[in-house]
């Protein structure tokens, strides 16, 4: 086991085990709430993980009742709204591109309530897991603020447009089950069993060979911003070159490998 020695370590949690990252949000006085200081050592974490070589997939998850609400709307108000500059928002905000430059898959482990800014950051993980008594909602209208961490683009295409919309037009709360029920979520486990569910889904991604892994990720992420025809394109320039390069001698130990795992299964 080892552990972030960030200076901010106490804002960010990390253990290592079995090549795996578990990356626990840790403000839970402020129900994780994304202060500046948090930011940074979300940002700093995820960019020493992305080029750890012991490290093959992350769990992101928070301690307390929250994930995380979001922005710290108080320190917003003290410090002029310096959270809300241009250069903190958008595709290439550095919070939004720490996740998206991760070179390691992130589950993400939805503890509690991930709202706003929290439910932008979940929507930055690969995929989801949540507790049973996880609840998710985006308040932007309520608060008067506009997404900038890529919700009101990526919502729609994980729920549909409908749901996405009367789910940002009112602010109202969702549960885990019904995010389950909408395709949001891909697990939803009673609360004491979440970290362990997301990091058992970790272990397996750790098992995968690394370089396809990571070819098959970046082909998805990139595919899923193109229209069908042209991430069918970049997929058959990828795969020809990557393909072309293997040593099919290893497979057969691969494919025995498989064998084994499914009998197991």
């Amino acid at each position: 086991m080892s552990q972030s020695n960030s200076a901010n370590q106490s804002l960010v949690l990390v253990e290592i085990n079995d090549k795996v990252a578990l990356v626990t949000l840790n403000r839970p006085d402020a129900y994780n709430a994304l202060s500046q200081a948090m930011t940074k050592a979300i940002i700093d974490t995820f960019g020493a993980l992305s080029v750890d070589e012991s490290v093959r997939a992350i769990v992101l998850t928070g301690t307390g009742k929250a994930f995380t609400a979001g922005v710290d709307l108080k320190e917003l108000g003290e410090d002029g709204g310096e959270a809300m500059d241009p250069a903190n928002l958008g595709p290439d905000s550095p919070l939004v591109r720490a996740l998206a430059d991760c070179e390691k898959p992130i589950i993400g482990a939805i503890n509690g309530f991930a709202v706003t800014g929290g439910f932008e950051l979940a929507l930055a993980c690969d995929y989801l897991y949540a507790a049973r008594s996880a609840r998710f909602a985006d308040t932007h209208a309520r608060v008067g603020l506009l997404p900038g961490w890529g919700l009101s683009q990526k919502l729609p295409r994980l729920v549909g447009i409908n749901r996405a919309r009367e789910i940002s037009f009112t602010g109202n709360y969702f549960s885990a089950a019904e995010a389950l029920e909408w395709g949001l979520v891909n697990k939803v486990t009673e609360d004491t069993l979440l970290v362990e569910a997301a990091l058992a889904s970790a272990r397996d991604i750790a098992g995968t060979q690394p370089d396809a892994l990571r070819g098959i990720r970046a082909l998805m992420n990139e595919g899923w911003e193109k229209n069908l025809g042209d991430a069918l394109e970049l997929e058959g320039e990828r795969s020809g070159a990557y393909n072309s390069t293997i040593e099919f001698s290893v497979m057969q130990e691969r494919l025995a490998e498989l064998r084994a795992r499914g009998k197991g299964q």
